[in-house]
């Protein structure tokens, strides 16, 4: 068992049930799910650029991703429809519980200046959406191997029924929010 979801299960989920006065334990919050999504625009030019994405993304959470085709035609972006234009994969159990470990106390720590991320990206159903600038800030992917800087977008999806629970939550995992400041 890795050693967030340890904490989750001793620590957290007591610690929140407590402080949500929930009625039921299965009421507790958790992780569901965490997807990782790049989008590949330039694949649209260079067909390599998925291959790339898909080896990225397959080194940061050891898990093979599926490549996502669009969906209609937009001609003003010259994208046909069916052409491949990104890549995600969908991580649950022990591999999205050490997803989430690397991203929370080793990735995000290595983001250049950084402030912590912003506390207004849920989404009003309890999940989460955290954009990256570049897939460097993880220690598996080596600068020399890669051919282009590449952001991400994670999306933790939690059984969280509001944004508040989900933010009570995120922050007993130490999920690095930033300090808001009115004026």
């Amino acid at each position: 068992m890795n050693r967030l979801q340890e904490q989750y299960n001793k620590e957290i989920a007591p610690a929140l049930f407590k402080e949500l006065g929930l009625q039921n334990v299965m009421q507790t919050p958790k992780i569901s799910k965490i997807v990782v999504n790049i989008g590949v625009g330039e694949a649209l030019d260079n067909p390599k650029a998925i291959d790339a994405a898909v080896n990225d993304l397959t080194i940061i959470t050891g898990q093979k991703p599926v490549v996502i085709a669009a969906r209609k035609a937009i001609s003003n972006f010259k994208l046909r429809e069916g052409r491949q234009i990104g890549v995600k994969v969908t991580l649950r159990g022990e591999k999205m519980w050490a997803f989430f470990d690397r991203l929370v106390n080793i990735a995000l720590p290595r983001v250049r200046d950084f402030r912590g991320i912003s506390g207004e990206a849920f989404d009003g159903r309890g999940n989460y959406t955290l954009g990256l600038t570049e897939q460097l800030i993880f220690p598996e992917i080596q600068y020399d191997k890669i051919d282009k800087v590449r952001g991400m977008e994670v999306s933790i999806v939690t059984t969280a029924e509001t944004d508040d629970q989900a933010r009570a939550l995120l922050t007993k995992f130490r999920m690095p929010f930033r300090k808001e400041t009115n004026g």
